[in-house]
C-alpha cells in the first residue's frame, strides 16, 4: 500500500510544482490532496501534515499579493497597473510555456515579462500615465513578480518535501 500512496503523492507534488510554475494554485492542489489522503490513509498523512500544507499555501498567497503590489506601488504605479500586472502574469506565463519550451523557465520568464508589460499597458492606456511613469511601474511589476515566483516555487518545494517526507516517514 505504501508504494501506491507514495506514487500518488509523487504525482500530486509534480503536478503542484508545475502549476505553481505557470502561476496557478499548485500549492492549494497539494493542500487539498492532503485532506483526501488524510481521510483515505491517515496512517501515512496526518492532520498535522494537512495543517502544515495549508499554512504554506496561505503564506504563499500572502507573499504573492504583497510582492506584486509592492513592486508596482514602490515604482509609483496605480491600481490599474497592479491589475494589469496580474493579468499580464497569467497570459505571459501561459505563452512563455509554449514559446520557451524549457520546463519552468519558460513560464517564469513569460510571467515576469507579462507582469511588466501588463502593468505598462494598463498604466499607459487606463491610468493615462506618461511613458516614463508607465515604464517605472512595469519594471516594478516585473521585479515584484520575479521575487514572488521564486518565493512561491520555494514554498511549493517545501510543501512537496513535507508531504513526501511524512508519507515516507510514516510508511517505512
Amino acid at each position: 500500500m505504501i508504494w501506491l500512496v507514495l506514487s500518488i503523492v509523487l504525482v500530486i507534488v509534480m503536478v503542484g510544482m508545475m502549476l505553481v510554475a505557470i502561476t496557478l494554485p499548485g500549492i492549494w492542489v497539494m493542500a487539498a490532496s492532503s485532506v483526501i489522503l488524510a481521510l483515505w490513509v491517515p496512517e501515512y498523512v496526518g492532520w498535522w501534515t494537512v495543517g502544515a500544507l495549508f499554512g504554506i499555501a496561505i503564506t504563499s498567497e500572502l507573499v504573492d499579493f504583497v510582492a506584486s503590489a509592492l513592486g508596482v506601488k514602490r515604482m509609483g504605479g496605480s491600481r490599474s497597473g497592479a491589475i494589469g500586472s496580474v493579468i499580464g502574469t497569467l497570459v505571459g506565463a501561459i505563452l512563455g510555456t509554449f514559446m520557451i519550451p524549457i520546463p519552468i523557465f519558460g513560464s517564469v520568464v513569460g510571467g515576469v515579462i507579462g507582469a511588466g508589460l501588463g502593468a505598462f499597458l494598463a498604466e499607459r492606456s487606463i491610468a493615462n500615465r506618461t511613458m516614463r511613469e508607465s515604464l517605472r511601474s512595469g519594471s516594478g511589476a516585473a521585479a515584484g513578480r520575479l521575487v514572488s515566483m521564486v518565493i512561491k516555487l520555494m514554498l511549493a518545494g517545501a510543501a512537496s518535501a513535507v508531504l513526501v517526507t511524512m508519507v515516507v516517514y510514516n510508511g517505512f
